[in-house]
């Protein structure tokens, strides 16, 4: 995922060569360093003011780089309580700029810099400290996520209640009124793999409050729970208050930010997403992130249509020809129906190259994707219609060659290879880095591993190291990588560990307070020339949590300019040395403050 455009594209560079011309040595190394220096403090103008730091007459490249960024000392203002919900690539007030085609308006579209937030973002009138894991997989504070629509229109349905000050989660759901533990059971009658560590990660499309992911975490299996940003409905916004994995997306014209052949097991519980139109180009897009051997669920309309086309205000030649049809499709990408019992219905994708070898005829549809984009593009990249074939050259991905779970955290995964610099050696030692890390992290900030901590992000990870040392700990791990460095997030999914593409320049894909802990690996030191470090800490104190944490491991040069910024934004933080005690690198572990708006009705 290096250098992409927005279409998933590599950036192309103009050639920077001149022509040769005679110059002296000394030429050459003089202007090479004035290049250095001004690679160092030349920021664009839409950057913090930088004052330079009052040095001797006389000092050493080592001297300038050691010496710390400086900024002025800034101050934010309280946005309004109507900002207290603002998903600032997903903003309903924007929705009206974009197109209603296919729910386009729906994915991200994020603000220009001219329109960035420079406020921080309240709480809702009476918030309270969330509910701890476990019991808050059952029940979570009314006035943390103060929307009673779901409620009232799915009463019905048994997916929530709100009883005095709580809503409660039954784990109903529309397909499955016995409860989410009885729908679950028959899926793993279905799959054996649920119950065995074959299958460990899964991908829930329109996900509802998120009790199908929810349940499966009591089974091993970690769960991606997708759902768009509704102006009503909040659905990922109660996941993750829950403590269930979720990020805002949907399915529409774009990838959705994960890997090719990724995922073990993708659901869909009557998500109302039209798989038989368009090609069944969303089909397609289910099929490229599963791996092979993967499984696809799916219960509601045309499942078992002969017995329930009566609720679905349709007729039962529509429903059948509906069937048909998503099974003519689903048989063009190489996938085979696995099993079908009353309303759920899996089907496994192939993991037979001669199927995929098909595809390349002309006059077959979809055809074998073959126009050069990467299978692995996903951040920004137009769906296509055409089939990702896995790769030839890795027989070792599929869901029956990968160890089973937890055998498989720890084990080098065929993809690192086509990782750059990625081998065995490599991931052993980051293995072994963060064993140390993880252990010193724990020292300094004691709450890591208690029911404290529930939600986790990793927000530039390689390998998933920090997650892997966690898995243990009672949370789980959103392993964020780069959509512009080295695409590492095939390896994490393979590890069985979950994550997402990104990109920080922008804001992320969730709701305003729903992460306990944010962690960063020298995120600045990589990205402080394309991504202005004012907006990413603004964003971090969107969502994190008020009382939650920030573990900043970062360079020494960046830490006073980071502290600054972090008092402004009401964080209490404390500078530490890093497991080896190294002046270059530092540890800034940070508390968000619980704060009111000025407006609220809150007692202090």
């Amino acid at each position: 995922m290096k250098n992409k455009d927005r279409d998933g594209k590599p950036l192309i560079h103009p050639d920077k060569t001149s022509r040769m011309v005679p110059m002296t040595l000394m030429f050459l190394v003089l202007c090479g360093f004035s290049f250095y220096l001004g690679g160092i403090f030349c920021h664009n103008k839409d950057k913090l003011v930088i004052e330079e730091v009052e040095r001797p007459a006389k000092t050493s490249p080592k001297d300038v780089i050691a010496s710390p960024l400086q900024i002025k000392p800034v101050s934010f203002p309280e946005c309004g309580s109507d900002y207290q919900d603002y998903t600032p690539c997903t903003d309903p007030r924007r929705w009206r700029k974009y197109s209603l085609h296919r729910l386009s308006f729906f994915e991200r579209h994020c603000p220009p810099i001219f329109e960035r937030k420079e406020c921080l973002v309240p709480p809702p009138d009476g918030y309270k400290s969330p509910i701890k894991w476990p019991k808050s997989k059952d029940e979570c504070w009314y006035r943390n996520v103060p929307y009673n629509w779901i409620n009232k229109q799915k009463s019905n349905q048994n997916w929530l209640r709100k009883q005095g000050e709580k809503f409660f989660f039954p784990g109903g759901g529309t397909m499955f009124p016995r409860g989410v533990s009885a729908y679950v059971d028959l899926m793993t009658d279905l799959i054996p793999g649920m119950k065995d560590g074959t299958v460990r990660t899964a991908l829930d499309t329109g996900c509802g409050v998120a009790s199908w992911g929810g349940d499966l975490l009591d089974r091993g299996i970690l769960t991606v729970s997708l759902a768009p940003r509704d102006n009503h409905e909040a659905q990922v916004q109660f996941a993750l208050e829950r403590g269930i994995p979720a990020i805002l997306g949907i399915i529409s014209t774009q990838r959705l930010p994960f890997p090719s052949n990724s995922f073990d097991m993708a659901h869909c519980s009557r998500c109302l997403i039209p798989w038989t139109e368009f090609g069944g180009l969303y089909l397609l897009e289910i099929h490229r992130m599963l791996r092979p051997g993967g499984f696809w669920v799916l219960s509601g309309p045309p499942v078992n249509y002969q017995n329930r086309w009566r609720g679905w205000n349709t007729t039962v030649e529509e429903q059948k020809s509906d069937y048909d049809k998503l099974q003519d499709y689903l048989s063009s990408m190489c996938f085979k129906l696995y099993k079908q019992k009353g309303d759920i219905a899996v089907w496994q994708k192939s993991t037979n190259p001669k199927c995929y070898d098909k595809l390349a005829s002309p006059d077959v549809y979809p055809p074998k994707c073959d126009d050069g984009t990467e299978p692995d593009a996903a951040w920004y990249t137009p769906l296509r219609p055409c089939v990702v074939a896995p790769e030839a050259k890795y027989t070792k991905s599929g869901l029956d060659s990968l160890p089973k779970w937890p055998e498989r955290l720890n084990a080098a995964p065929e993809r690192l290879s086509g990782v750059h610099g990625g081998s065995s050696s490599a991931f052993k030692h980051d293995e072994s880095k963060w064993k140390v890390r993880v252990k010193h992290y724990k020292k300094l900030l004691p709450a890591l591993g208690t029911d404290k901590i529930r939600n986790v992000m990793d927000m530039n990870t390689v390998y998933g190291g920090f997650a892997a040392e966690l898995v243990e700990d009672p949370l789980w791990v959103m392993n964020v990588v780069s959509s512009y460095s080295e695409n590492t997030l095939v390896v994490v999914f393979d590890r069985g560990l979950i994550g997402t593409y990104h990109d920080w320049c922008e804001a992320f894909s969730t709701y305003p307070r729903t992460y306990d802990l944010l962690h960063l690996d020298s995120l600045f030191s990589a990205e402080s020339q394309r991504c202005d470090m004012k907006y990413v800490l603004l964003e971090m104190d969107r969502i994190v949590r008020p009382g939650g944490y920030v573990i900043i491991r970062e360079s020494s040069y960046f830490l006073d300019a980071i502290s600054t910024i972090a008092k402004a934004m009401k964080w209490s933080c404390k500078q530490e040395d890093t497991e080896y005690a190294v002046e270059n690198e530092k540890v800034l572990i940070c508390q968000k403050k619980l704060w009111y708006s000025s407006s609220s009705k809150s007692l202090r």
